[in-house]
């Protein structure tokens, strides 16, 4: 049976339609996609941020590559750095970390901070680039003057560390502090693990668990790691070998080495989990594969 529209339905419909029209958020879109098919490579930028948000617009990470790659053509920093954690992640195109490095190369020498940041991270860890403390460092500094709260965290794990720099833990608690208020996760961890230790900060478990909980929940595998730590040890939260478990395979599964290693742990163990030494074996192995050196020994790895 057919149903035919009433004059109210109409109404109901039109108007819809011309709340949507009048939205500022969708008109904002509609302007950017027009002025960056015009050649505006900053629109370009700026719609792709909105396709990969889904705000005002369907979600289309393919798309906002696009627009991402068209900003960066244009000379725009912001829009390289954004397209190389695209391909960090293999997010709307195929993953592929090589591209990145020469991305966050082009938008840190443009003046994008969180390329800075983001280019400081690789050559810390090594990853794709030869390992290099020192201008791992540089970076986070350059970042953090420019106002990047993420480049800001990992300069506090520089002053915690004292690997390239003087050793200033008032200094790290207080860059570790501004990131967090910032949302950034790894400022949270470092803070936490500030107060987990009493380090210039009021000594409390109960505080660190909560930071690196919300860490965790932002997807900051370090934040799942120490917070598993701290459930193994009933320390701000209640001890369950159950949850810690979960925590480490979180965080393992988010690429923390010494996550894989603890997990393998239980797994050998029968810690909160069923006893298995095969899995153990293929989380020990992991380990190794994501830098846990000690894991990568002949009686660790076998």
């Amino acid at each position: 049976m057919r149903i035919s529209p009433t004059g109210n339905s109409l109404g109901a419909v039109c108007l819809l339609l011309a709340l949507a029209a009048c939205n500022p958020g969708i008109a904002e879109v509609k302007r950017l996609r027009a002025s960056c098919q015009a050649g505006d490579a900053a629109a370009c930028n700026e719609y792709g941020q909105k396709l990969l948000t889904g705000s005002h617009v369907l979600k289309d990470d393919s798309t906002a590559g696009l627009e991402f790659l068209r900003a960066c053509d244009g000379n725009v920093a912001e829009g390289c750095a954004r397209l190389a954690v695209l391909y960090q992640r293999g997010r709307g195109v195929k993953k592929d970390s090589a591209k990145a490095i020469p991305l966050f190369e082009k938008a840190c020498q443009g003046g994008a901070m969180d390329g800075c940041a983001r280019l400081g991270l690789l050559y810390r860890d090594g990853s794709g680039i030869e390992k290099n403390v020192p201008r791992a460092s540089q970076l986070f500094e350059q970042s953090c003057a420019g106002g990047n709260e993420l480049g800001c965290a990992h300069l506090g794990s520089v002053y915690v560390d004292g690997d390239s720099a003087t050793r200033d833990l008032p200094r790290a608690a207080e860059l570790f502090k501004k990131s967090c208020d910032g949302k950034v996760p790894a400022g949270c961890v470092g803070l936490g693990r500030q107060h987990a230790a009493g380090q210039v900060v009021q000594q409390s478990d109960s505080i660190a668990s909560a930071l690196f909980k919300g860490a965790c929940e932002a997807r900051e595998a370090a934040g799942c790691y120490h917070l598993a730590e701290q459930t193994v040890s009933g320390r701000g939260v209640p001890s369950d070998f159950f949850e810690a478990s979960q925590l480490y395979r979180r965080a393992c599964e988010g690429r923390h080495a010494l996550a894989c290693y603890k997990l393998a742990d239980l797994y050998e163990k029968g810690a909160g989990v069923w006893r298995d030494p095969e899995h153990a074996a293929a989380l020990i192995r992991r380990s190794c594969e994501y830098g846990y050196t000690e894991a990568c020994t002949p009686a660790r790895s076998s």
